[in-house]
């Protein structure tokens, strides 16, 4: 008797788990906070904190050195000369105009109705040549 029960427990949870199925739903993953993927348009936000753990330092990279007063006003001096020479010669004033510097030349001209901008780099020997049509003389 005890052989029959064992078989008649064994039997009957056989068919149990023959006739029942098992039935789950796909697993889906939602993170909710954004640092743990979440949301795709928080790429703003996981740079910015990507940026303020940041201590590494490119060695490759130049800091940029703060110019001195006098420096400042070279540049601008420059600037504003090389500025003026273009108008002149895009108003007709001038057919042809130049600045020399210690670092480059430039050589800025009329030619039929187009200003032609000639800059040389005096430190590597580059030449670079702008070009600007329609240049209009009243």
């Amino acid at each position: 008797m005890k052989t029959s029960k064992k078989i008649s427990c064994a039997a009957i949870i056989t068919l149990i788990s023959i006739g029942t199925q098992a039935h789950s739903g796909e697993l889906i993953y939602r993170p909710i906070n954004p640092s743990f993927g979440g949301d795709p348009f928080v790429g703003s936000y996981l740079l910015g904190k990507a940026q303020a753990q940041d201590k590494n330092i490119d060695p490759n990279t130049h800091r940029a050195q703060s110019l001195s007063s006098t420096d400042r006003l070279l540049q601008n001096l420059e600037s504003r000369l090389i500025s003026q020479l273009i108008s002149d010669v895009s108003r007709g004033e001038v057919s042809e105009g130049s600045f020399d510097s210690n670092e480059f030349g430039v050589v800025v001209s009329d030619s039929s109705g187009q200003l032609v901008v000639r800059v040389v780099d005096k430190v590597t020997g580059d030449v670079t040549e702008i070009s600007v049509g329609g240049l209009f003389n009243p």
